[in-house]
């Protein structure tokens, strides 16, 4: 646990985490493992529509007194759905704390769900629905954990569709939130100018009065499908590849391993094997990049590049070259020295934002109990050798056994 932080659990099971600054603006949030996995085949986009609604009516508030309850001093109320997660967080001068936290309390535990407001909520999100099925750049990420992961939630988009969104009332919202929001599976993340004392105190105030309560559905690990190729006509002005297959889940040994990798081979940095191969080398992509998402029992490792169809083959064959450069050689200490240092450099930069900062600290919390230093991080990736990396790429990166989705 990183020497900064206080936690604390209340007897409900909420955990309470805590990091001091010495910021005018403090940050808190309210993270339940709760998203889209957990939803029913008829609840597709269920935790991200709940996202919404609860900013939409309390039994105290209208949506225009939640929005002005933080505005009105300065403050900002946001909120975000994952595939595993849910939040809703503020930020705001630190002598409104208890301000924000009585808010969220509100909004979570008490919103009202009103019918007028979740048909037009409804039309929102159809309308980003439609946005996003524009955007072959980024649909293809959905589309090809889909192909992943056949017939599980997990495998599903955000989103949902209008078919679901249709079907959504208020009792099954009551129903979903009682079913999956589960007292030992919410963290209270604060990042502050705020005591601990003060922020315990009004964590028990606020939150320490809900009945404890465990989730009443279980997860059901999802089954992975290998080795696909599906070409699916989108009429885009270029063709896009998505090349993806099962990876480490988050309780993984080698999932820093697998960071490290997937940095070096299409991450953030400009010096990206893949970006610099297919654009600044060649001049075949705009985009090329690789993803790691690792979920609590399973994950996925994804290399997506964008070109011109002309360009299609020759980018492939560049992109399997830079794989089987990682599968085959070792990487030279030298380089290997450079990589632990980006990636220490690009923690270190999102360190700098405490919103960021206390999200994932909540969010580590939530799922191991603990949150690394850096030091910590930096001392485990002095113990990752080239040759740990080269096994990872043969065992996450063998395209033989990986989905290729291509958009043309």
């Amino acid at each position: 646990m990183a020497t900064d932080l206080n936690t604390y659990q209340l007897k409900n099971g909420i955990r309470l985490i805590h990091r001091l600054n010495l910021s005018k603006v403090a940050h808190f949030g309210l993270i339940v493992q709760t998203g889209t996995r957990d939803e029913n085949p008829d609840e597709h986009g269920m935790a991200h529509f709940m996202e919404h609604m609860f900013f939409k009516g309390t039994a105290k508030r209208s949506p225009y007194q939640i929005i002005s309850r933080l505005e009105d001093v300065g403050g900002e109320i946001n909120a975000y759905t994952t595939k595993e997660e849910t939040a809703i967080y503020a930020s705001f001068l630190k002598q409104d704390y208890r301000r924000a936290m009585e808010l969220i309390q509100d909004i979570f535990l008490h919103s009202s769900f009103p019918e007028k407001e979740r048909e037009k909520e409804a039309e929102v999100i159809l309308s980003e629905i439609q946005g996003y099925d524009d955007s072959p750049s980024e649909l293809i990420f959905d589309r090809a954990e889909e192909l992943l992961y056949p017939d599980h939630s997990i495998g599903r988009n955000i989103l949902g569709t209008e078919e679901s969104l249709g079907k959504f009332r208020n009792g099954t919202m009551v129903k979903f939130q009682d079913e999956n929001y589960a007292t030992d599976e919410i963290a209270l993340s604060m990042a502050g100018n705020i005591s601990f004392k003060k922020f315990s105190q009004a964590a028990e105030r606020y939150f320490g009065d809900i009945p404890q309560k465990s989730r009443s559905r279980k997860r059901i690990v999802p089954r992975t499908v290998s080795s696909l190729k599906i070409v699916e006509k989108r009429n885009a002005f270029q063709k896009h590849c998505m090349i993806i297959g099962p990876a480490y889940a988050l309780p993984d040994q080698k999932r820093l391993q697998l960071y490290l990798l997937n940095n070096i081979l299409g991450g953030p940095g400009m010096n990206s094997r893949l970006n610099m191969a297919l654009r600044e080398r060649r001049g075949y992509s705009y985009s090329a990049e690789s993803h790691y998402a690792p979920y609590t029992d399973t994950g996925a490792m994804m290399v997506y590049f964008s070109c011109d169809t002309d360009k299609f083959s020759m980018s492939m064959q560049v992109v399997r070259e830079e794989i089987r450069k990682l599968r085959t050689g070792l990487i030279t200490e030298k380089r290997l020295s450079h990589a632990r240092k980006q990636l220490m450099g690009q923690l270190a930069i999102s360190h700098e934002n405490n919103e960021h900062l206390m999200l994932t600290s909540g969010k580590s919390y939530l799922v191991f109990n603990r949150v690394d230093s850096l030091e910590t991080i930096r001392k485990k990736l002095e113990d990752i050798s080239s040759a740990k990396l080269r096994d990872t790429a043969n065992e996450v990166l063998n395209l033989q056994k990986m989905n290729t989705l291509i958009f043309e």
